[in-house]
Formats: C-alpha cells, structure tokens, sequence
C-alpha cells in the first residue's frame, strides 16, 4: 500500500479480522474482508497516516474497526460493498459463457491422442441433432426436444420486466433520497433527528443497485435481440433444408450434412442463450437482498412522512430543466468544451464518475444526473458533466481542486470507488485490483519472475606489461645477452641435395585419451603397526639386551 505500511502487513490484519469475524459467527469472503480493511485505513476520521509505521496499538484499532463495520448489520455502506464483491466476483459476460457441450468435456471423455475420432465423434453428435430437429418440424418425432425460441420469446420479455420493475423501485428511491438530502442541506434544523450520513449511504447503495441492474437489462435486451437473429436463420435453414429433401427417397448426404450441423449450431445457440437468461434471472433475483438493510432504516411510510412538502424530481424532470442552458464557450480562454453538433461519436465519449455531476459529489454528496447538453469539459483528457450551468462554470474555474474533493469524497464513503468507477485514484491502496474487460474486474496476484544480472570481472582492458622486469641483474643478464648478439655471426650453407628443394611438413594425430570407470569405489584399512623397544639404552651392564613389544591393534579394534 506505501512504503510503510507494507502489504505482508495488511495479509496479517486481513487474516486476523477474517478469523474475529468468524468467531463470532460471521463467515465472510478474504475479499470483502480486504477491501473493508483497507477502507477503513483510507477513511480520514479513523486517522490512521499510511506513510507512518503502525504501532501495535494502530494494529489493534484497525481490527477492531474492520470487526465492527464488517458485523454492522445496520450499516446499507457494507450492503454496498457486498453488493459490489458479488457482482465483480459471480457476473460474466456473453463472451464468457461456453457452449452446452463445451470442448473440455469432450476432451475429457476421448483420448487426447484421438483428435480424428473425436472431430468424429462431434459431428455425429450435431447430424443427429440437426436430423432430430428436422423430424421434430415435420412432425415425425422429437416431441421430447422443447421448442427453445418459443420459451425464450416468453421468458426474455418477463425476465426484462423483473429487472424493469427493479429499475423503476432503486429510481424511485434514489429520486427521494436525493430530494430529502437537498431539503435537508437547506433547512438543517428540520431534520435533526436524521443522519444524513446514514441517508447517503442509503441513496449509495440504490445507485449501485441501478448501476448493476443496467448492465442486467443491457444483457437481456441484447439476448432478445440474438435470440430474434437466430430464429430468423433458423427458419431459413429448415425451409431450405425442407426443400432440398422434399419427398426424395434419397438424397445426397453432401447437399444435407452441411444443412444438418448448420441447425445443430444454431440450436446450440440457443441453449446458451437459454443459460445466459437463467443466469441474468438469478443475479437480478441475488442483488435484491443488498437492498433490505436501507429500507429497514428508512421505509416507506417514514420517507414519506420526511418529504412533507418536499418536490421530488426524477433523473429526467432534472434533466429538462437544464435542457436550455449551455456553457459560453468564449467565458473559458484555457478549457476545451464539447458539444453534441461540434464532436463526432458525442454519445460515445466515456465520462467520468459513471456520469453524476462532477460537481455535486464532492460539494454536496450527492449523485446527480449530469447533463451533456449543458456541455461537456474536457479536462487532462477526461470528460466530465454536470447538473446545472452553474456548477460547470464553477468546476471549471479550479478544476483538479474539485477532482481532489471527489477524491477525499470517495475516501470517506469507500462504495463510491467503485460506484464512480475511481480505482485509478486508489492504485497505491488496492495493488491487487486490476482493470476488468467487458465491465469485469477481479482481485489477482502480482506477477513475479526470477531474475539474475552478471556484470563483466574487468570491464577495461588489461595494462600488464609482460615484459617488465623489477629485478636489477635480470636486466643486466638480459644487456649482456643482446652485447653478446652484437659479436655474433650467422652462418647459412646450402648443398647440392637441398638445391631448389621445398619446405616439408608432416602433421599428426595426438593419441586419444582413454579412460575407463569401474562400477564400483572400494578401499580398506590395514592395522597401523606400533613396534615398542626397550633397552637401546643401555643398562649397568656392559651387554645390552634389547626387549621387542608388538603394540599393533587389528582394524576392528581402533
């Protein structure tokens, strides 16, 4: 995360609050417990200073924190941030999904070594569906095959109006959370008993409700769209295939086979396209329990009684109302300002903070729909939008000053990261985080790899002079060698045999060195003789006796 506070560091603190939760019945994911301590770091009111070394008591304060905000059943922050993981970790999109019969089944069930038999084997099994399926259009047999395209024209159409009826509910909300947040920023003393705090976080929580459910609708709108391609293909390739047979008694397999596999491939779209509803059905139905815990603290009746004589304005009613005022482009000398008629692919541009107000969220903390009639800034390379003109004219005077508050925003309310799409902002505290595709972003280890570097023993070339001498007669012995030459004659002769004879020379071979191994090493021990001799000496007598003592021990015994 920083230079002090290490990463081994957090693993330790994550491990030791996944295991106080546990204990006191909660088992969480290493993943929501991860994100919630880092949260915890980041949020400034706990004042821990990452660039600062923990002490064990900073430790202990941090877990207990994370302990707290993490077993906090009251808290709609922590459904968000749960929300979040399990969309991240259980969502994949239409280019994840495999066939019914995917390739790794197949080859589990043949031998690798086969690869004939098994693209055999594959394109039996897709003639006898496509035959199956032609005998089922003619009435001839496979009344136990469903009739996929008619199940799905009925089950897309109810599945998108489940994720509709979801949309219109968290838009309702947040359209009152967000009205009652501006009445009470205005009259504070009228709500005193009400935590705006716990009021944003509510409003939070249904946005990324929103958020997620629009990617769902996304899907299931482009689902209905495949599945109306592939029925017209469908009914294309069975009235040619109707036609090719006919009443024949028989046909070539050459104008039929290709016929045959292309229904089987477009059968096998349908079955994914049947998973991929099934699947879209259960995230839609999963999400809803994140939405409880906000309203059990604010329900219906209570939110209505809190809005008393309050206007409620929708996304859109917002937007209409700034729909006639736009930015002067000539009050701005240094900022760039883009304008539907004045910048190709305008509906295209990427936004930044999921589209909110680039002022609102750091000023007032709220999520309000920006509107890019007003104009879009071009700040850095970055695009941003806003509620009203106002608030462009006043973002765009101190531009990076707001992007810092949105920032400190952020670090307050941690569910807002991935809400306003920030985590660019927070690379030094989520170094694991990585930039999802296809709208998918999952926590991986760092890569590592083993190095080496091997540097030259002497760069510069060597400046030994071989023939210096330090010794005094060595140089004189040399002096008097070449005094010597200088006296000398060389004599040369030449006879009649070796007139006009050339040089010769022989080369050979070096003998080849042989050598042998044996199998085996062997060796042993010999007892190490110790002789004793007494009376070499001498004694009082004139006759010397000498006494022989054989002090030698066996091998076995030293």
């Amino acid at each position: 995360m920083s230079g002090e506070l290490t990463e081994s560091v957090i693993k330790g603190i994550i491990r030791k609050v996944g295991l106080e939760c546990a204990a006191q019945g909660q088992t969480l994911s290493e993943t929501l417990v991860a994100f919630m301590v880092r949260a915890v770091v980041l949020d400034p009111r706990n004042g821990f200073n990452m660039d600062q070394i923990l002490t064990e008591k900073d430790v202990q304060d941090l877990i207990q924190l994370s302990v707290t905000r993490l077993l906090d059943t009251t808290n709609p922050s922590l459904s968000t941030i749960k929300m979040q993981v399990y969309f991240d970790m259980n969502y994949a999109n239409r280019a994840a999904l495999q066939s019914v019969f995917p390739q790794t089944e197949m080859t589990a069930f043949i031998s690798l070594n086969k690869k004939d038999k098994e693209r055999q084997l594959k394109n039996l099994a897709m003639l006898v569906t496509g035959i199956r399926l032609y005998n089922k259009a003619c009435r001839k047999g496979g009344r136990s095959i469903d009739d996929l395209p008619a199940i799905l024209n009925e089950a897309i159409p109810s599945a998108t109006q489940i994720v509709d009826e979801g949309l219109n509910t968290c838009h309702m909300l947040a359209h009152k959370y967000t009205a009652l947040l501006e009445s009470m920023q205005e009259d504070s003393h009228r709500y005193m008993q009400l935590s705006s705090f716990k009021l944003k976080e509510a409003l939070f929580n249904v946005r990324q409700y929103e958020a997620f459910l629009c990617i769902v609708m996304s899907d299931a709108i482009t689902s209905a769209q495949e599945v109306e391609t592939l029925s017209v293909q469908f009914e294309a390739t069975m009235m040619q295939l109707k036609n090719t047979v006919q009443d024949k008694i028989s046909v070539d397999s050459k104008e039929v086979f290709p016929l045959f596999l292309e229904l089987s491939k477009l059968w096998t779209s349908f079955q994914d396209e049947m998973l991929l509803l099934s699947f879209l059905t259960s995230m839609t139905s999963n999400l809803q329990q994140f939405l409880e815990i906000q309203s059990q603290l604010f329900p219906e009746e209570v939110l209505t009684s809190l809005l008393e004589g309050v206007t409620v304005k929708s996304d859109e009613e917002r937007i209409r109302e700034t729909m006639g005022t736009r930015v002067n482009v000539s009050d701005f000398k240094n900022q760039e300002w883009l304008f539907p008629e004045t910048t190709d692919n305008f509906d295209q541009l990427l936004i930044q903070y999921h589209s909110f107000c680039a002022h609102a969220i750091g000023v007032k903390g709220l999520t309000l729909p920006g509107n890019p009639a007003i104009g879009i800034l071009k700040h850095k390379a970055k695009c941003y939008v806003f509620s009203t003109k106002e608030a462009a004219y006043t973002f765009a005077q101190d531009p990076d000053k707001f992007i810092q508050l949105n920032v400190e925003k952020a670090k307050e309310y941690a569910e807002l990261i991935q809400l306003l799409e920030l985590r660019h902002q927070f690379e030094y505290l989520f170094p694991h985080a990585q930039a999802r595709t296809a709208d998918k972003c999952l926590m991986k280890p760092t890569a590592k790899c083993d190095s080496s570097t091997q540097t030259d023993t002497h760069i510069l070339p060597p400046t030994i002079v071989r023939s210096y001498e330090w010794n005094e007669w060595e140089l004189r012995r040399k002096a008097i060698k070449l005094a010597n030459l200088r006296r000398k004659l060389t004599h040369a002769m030449q006879t009649d045999l070796s007139h006009m004879k050339r040089e010769n020379f022989t080369q050979v071979y070096l003998p080849k060195g042989v050598g042998t191994q044996t199998k085996r090493d062997n060796s042993s021990n010999v007892p190490r003789p110790q002789i004793f001799l007494k009376g070499l000496r001498g004694q009082s007598s004139p006759t010397t006796h000498m006494v022989k003592v054989d002090l030698t021990r066996a091998v076995d015994e030293t």
